[in-house]
């Protein structure tokens, strides 16, 4: 029978909340980049972040599977991909053979000062939605205090388009809305996803880098900025 277990994922005292739900799916977890109404998106992502980080030492938040991290260690100079889930790592390391300029570190994305080296450019995809609001400031000043003056810092996150993302399902108490994702062995996950708008991902970055620049596809939302010199 069908585990019908229904699992609840909320800010803890480490990481986002969504830690289990990554690890428990990770094999799994790059069908999101299989659906057809993303493919232009996702070229575009591609192209822009291709040619953004080249020749840049690069630390990745939140790598996950290391779909993105392919696309990073095509052109930079080097790529440190770190995620907490030694798990999502796992299939990232085995995705593909990796050059010798890409590394991979289990670190918490909200605790970036254990992962070594320097870096003057820094990529997040789809994490900033499952940070909580109240720790998304937290969690830019800590990263921007672990680059170099001037860094290039890139976001990328999914936009709530209708028919393309799980809807949202309920909102607590401060302002966080969940989805709820059937799995394919029965199981229901609340899963913290926040859709800001540009207006609030523009304000947040200014307070932490100058002359921040948001730009909506049709079904992603791609920030960057610099960090303080």
């Amino acid at each position: 029978m069908a585990d019908r277990t229904r699992y609840t994922l909320e800010s803890v005292n480490a990481g986002t909340g969504t830690e289990d739900y990554y690890r428990h799916w990770a094999p799994a977890y790059d069908e999101v980049y299989t659906r057809p109404e993303r493919q232009g998106d996702l070229l575009a992502v591609r192209t822009r972040l291709t040619d953004w980080f080249a020749g840049k030492h690069v630390l990745e938040v939140a790598a996950g599977t290391g779909w993105w991290t392919s696309v990073l260690g095509d052109t930079a100079a080097s790529v440190t991909a770190t995620d907490v889930n030694e798990a999502t790592l796992d299939v990232a390391r085995a995705r593909r053979d990796w050059p010798a300029t890409v590394d991979f570190a289990v670190a918490d994305a909200l605790a970036l000062q254990s992962v070594r080296g320097d870096f003057d450019a820094a990529f997040a995809g789809f994490f900033w939605s499952h940070v909580p609001l109240a720790e998304i400031d937290g969690f830019l000043e800590a990263l921007m205090l672990r680059l170099l003056p001037g860094s290039l810092v890139v976001f990328a996150d999914n936009r709530l388009v209708a028919g393309s993302v799980h809807p949202v399902a309920r909102r607590d108490e401060h302002g966080n809305t969940y989805q709820q994702r059937q799995m394919s062995d029965g199981s229901s996950w609340d899963v913290l996803k926040n859709f800001p708008g540009p207006d609030e991902v523009r304000t947040r970055l200014s307070r932490f880098g100058p002359s921040p620049e948001v730009d909506e596809l049709d079904n992603y939302w791609l920030a960057w900025c610099r960090s303080p010199s």
